[in-house]
């Protein structure tokens, strides 16, 4: 289990690198009332890419860092695939990601069951 933890970690870094590279780092940080939308990606605060890097980023590397529990399960792939503008070149990269994710926590969740 602890491997598939390092691969996760990999998929964060490469996440946040892929944001930063495509220009899509923000040097702001939202509002508290933006970060505290109730809604599922803050979806009615936040660009999906601004949810990756100020929500789902230093959640997942908090429960890392912490050795919290992950996630039992992931679907963000799905939500990613409306939100990513298709023409956008880092967009493949993000997907790919993100899946690699999905099916990680899926992984991890089938390990701790047995």
């Amino acid at each position: 289990m602890h491997d598939i933890q390092n691969r996760i970690a990999d998929v964060l870094l490469q996440v946040e690198a892929t944001l930063r590279t495509s220009g899509k780092w923000d040097e702001s940080r939202p509002s508290s009332s933006e970060l505290a939308s109730k809604q599922p990606f803050c979806m009615d605060t936040l660009a999906f890419e601004q949810w990756l890097q100020w929500v789902f980023l230093p959640r997942i590397k908090n429960a890392l860092e912490e050795t919290k529990p992950l996630p039992v399960r992931s679907s963000i792939f799905v939500y990613a695939q409306e939100c990513l503008h298709k023409n956008d070149q880092c967009t493949g990269s993000l997907l790919k990601l993100i899946k690699t994710f999905d099916e990680l926590i899926r992984i991890q969740s089938k390990a701790r069951l047995h």
